[in-house]
């Protein structure tokens, strides 16, 4: 009879949670919106419980004498690019993350692509919603939590304005015009830095230089322009819960309130922010397709007592057209090593991450290991 009842209460519980997230979605307002209501109580459905957090992770302590890798790209051109991309393999390697300056980006688009991102979140909410969408053939839209409804765990205390063009070719039509030339000019930046990367990393691998260019890994470059603001309970959420990222590779601007941690070492590692630095992570299928020789770092975004908090974040993916192409370990990479993953599409395995319980929730590459 006990058993029955605790679950009967779960049951209720759960029940609860959902239709919270309903009638907090159903505003189209955000976490921002909820914070210009006036609550000092945020609802509980945002509420990471103390045991929830040790259970989802093993680090618990940060260690702030820890720092990610800089890696300065000036010269990669001349007879310095044997060292930067030494430096490169071996952050790859231990870290799965490193920051990156003198990367050909003007600092001045950086910040503008910032102050845009700004620009559109701190609108009118009824401005706003016009956009608010959870509809995934919509290349433009506005959403709190884009796994509202399917994370098994708390939600993020974020609000996000989502870009996804076809093969990085925008649209700018599409774009709300308060940010259409820092959205324009930015994805451009991405994709020719993509490009670089590409090929100082498959020569990280030992690789000829157009290697990862030839698996056409990396052509599809959706962009997440997150804003999280203060927060009536800072120390009960999580702007981001800890989670590797489901593509091969992730570029990240962040402005200088900083925040975002990594893991290093089984301990969560600050990101500091640095002037004009990109923030550059490996993500599951660059570990898969490496055989573990780079690893997809775990990372988190942690609320600090100033805000609120910007980041852009662009993810790299096969084009429209490979989504269904499989990839496994690059055979090059094996000598007389056994491949550790199956080959898997992105399609395979976005659906296993977010059946598997979305971020936050266990690792998803360990399913797909052969042994």
């Amino acid at each position: 009879m006990l058993y029955q009842l605790q679950r009967q209460i779960r049951t209720l519980a759960a029940h609860k949670s959902t239709m919270d997230r309903k009638e907090f979605d159903a505003t189209k307002a955000g976490v921002k919106g909820l914070l210009e209501s006036g609550i000092t109580k945020i609802p509980k459905f945002f509420i990471r419980p103390s045991l929830e957090t040790v259970a989802k992770s093993s680090c618990k302590f940060s260690d702030i004498s820890l720092r990610i890798p800089l890696i300065d790209l000036a010269g990669f051109e001349s007879s310095k690019r044997k060292d930067i991309i030494d430096e490169i393999c071996e952050a790859s390697e231990k870290w799965g993350v490193f920051q990156l300056i003198n990367h050909g980006i003007p600092i001045s688009v950086l910040d503008e692509m910032i102050a845009a991102t700004k620009r559109f979140h701190e609108q009118p909410n009824e401005v706003k919603k016009e956009l608010y969408s959870r509809d995934l053939e919509k290349s433009v839209k506005y959403y709190s939590n884009g796994d509202l409804f399917s994370r098994k765990g708390a939600a993020d205390w974020t609000d996000i304005l989502a870009f996804d063009f076809d093969d990085g070719i925008v649209d700018p039509a599409a774009v709300p015009q308060l940010c259409r030339d820092a959205v324009t000019e930015y994805v451009g930046h991405m994709v020719e830095l993509k490009n670089t990367l590409s090929e100082l990393l498959s020569e990280a691998l030992g690789l000829s230089s157009d290697y990862l260019a030839k698996m056409e890994c990396m052509e599809y470059p959706p962009i997440r322009c997150h804003y999280y603001p203060a927060c009536p309970e800072p120390n009960g959420v999580l702007g981001s819960v800890e989670h590797t990222d489901p593509d091969f590779m992730t570029i990240v601007l962040q402005d200088n309130v900083g925040g975002l941690q990594v893991v290093q070492q089984n301990m969560w590692v600050d990101v500091s922010p640095v002037p004009g630095a990109l923030i550059v992570n490996m993500g599951d299928f660059m570990q898969l397709i490496t055989n573990d020789k780079f690893i997809s770092v775990q990372h988190r975004v942690q609320f600090r007592q100033t805000g609120p908090r910007v980041s852009i974040v662009c993810f790299f993916y096969p084009s429209s057209t490979n989504l269904y192409k499989h990839f496994g370990p690059i055979e090059e990479l094996l000598f007389d090593q056994e491949p550790i993953y199956r080959e898997t599409s992105v399609m395979e395995y976005v659906d296993k991450y977010n059946s598997n319980g979305g971020p936050g929730s266990n690792p998803c590459l360990p399913l797909f290991k052969l042994v």
